[in-house]
């Protein structure tokens, strides 16, 4: 069986994997949200649109 130095190596994966997971989830969060915030907007703005014509 081998075996290595130490463990390390698999320390600095894990946490770089976990840092790497959790940026592409955060960024990934952050791009919706301001995409449906965009939606949002648009959708609010043409029901003020559709109220003032009405009036």
């Amino acid at each position: 069986m081998m075996h290595l130095p130490n463990h390390w190596p698999y320390i600095a994966a894990a946490y770089g994997l976990t840092i790497g997971c959790s940026l592409v989830l955060g960024i990934g969060a952050a791009l919706r949200l301001r995409r449906a915030k965009a939606r949002l907007a648009a959708v609010e703005s043409q029901l003020r649109h559709r109220e003032s014509s009405a009036s």
